[in-house]
């Protein structure tokens, strides 16, 4: 007669199963919005997608948290949902509004080809990820393989944009995809990420007045016009 399965073993193997579960979920779930960010195709519906990538962004990192008993990752959640979900698309919004671009986000190519080439970067991402981290933990590995998803995206929302705000958006997705892979890995010190949370709002700053400095001079933000305007002075 066969050994009988213990029902202890049973409930750790389901409880694994889910940790793994949501977590995968919650990390595939930023690449989808990631993929939302690429599609969009005016301002204020690009920042709202931002906030709600922030928002899943802290849900990961607060399951995480869980699922490796690390309570400073809590914070790292708690600062993600106020800072990434909040104040900096309020921010960006307010940004929006007094530089006066109410407009359509303008592409160097259309969305179809920058959706290909996004499903092309998910692709290797998992690829090159999975194989260099052979030797990881399932969980860490799966985190790791959507967070460089997310960064290489972010890096192709800034190349395929000419508005600089769409750019700046590009960027704080980058940071999110960053965040992602270092709570993935079993987190960075609290103090870090502490320090990572407000250089990103101090580069906020810098580029807010950046942005309306280059509204004030050359009256447009389109990084193309000033590429053209570069061409013409030299």
């Amino acid at each position: 007669m066969p050994n009988a399965i213990s029902p202890t073993l049973v409930d750790t193997a389901l409880s694994a199963s889910l940790v793994f579960d949501v977590a995968h979920m919650f990390a595939g779930g930023l690449v989808l919005i990631s993929f939302l960010m690429l599609y969009q195709d005016r301002l204020y519906a690009l920042i709202t997608v931002f906030a709600l990538q922030a928002v899943v962004l802290a849900f990961s990192v607060a399951w995480q948290a869980f699922a490796q008993d690390a309570a400073h990752l809590y914070v790292t959640a708690a600062i993600a949902l106020a800072f990434k979900a909040v104040v900096i698309p309020l921010a960006l919004r307010r940004m929006v509004a007094r530089l006066g671009i109410h407009r359509q986000v303008e592409t160097v190519v259309s969305v179809g080809p920058t959706m290909l080439a996004g499903i092309a970067l998910v692709a290797l991402s998992l690829v090159v990820m999975l194989k260099a981290t052979a030797t990881a933990g399932a969980l860490a590995r799966e985190d790791l393989a959507f967070a460089l998803s997310v960064v290489l995206l972010g890096l192709l929302m800034m190349v395929t944009r000419r508005n600089a705000v769409s750019q700046v958006v590009g960027f704080m997705s980058l940071e999110n995809g960053l965040i992602l892979a270092a709570t993935g890995a079993k987190g960075m010190p609290l103090v870090v990420e502490i320090s990572v949370a407000f250089s990103v709002l101090i580069a906020l700053i810098v580029i807010g007045i950046f942005l309306f400095r280059i509204r004030e001079r050359f009256d447009t933000v389109d990084v193309d016009a000033l590429d053209r305007f570069r061409g013409g002075r030299w």
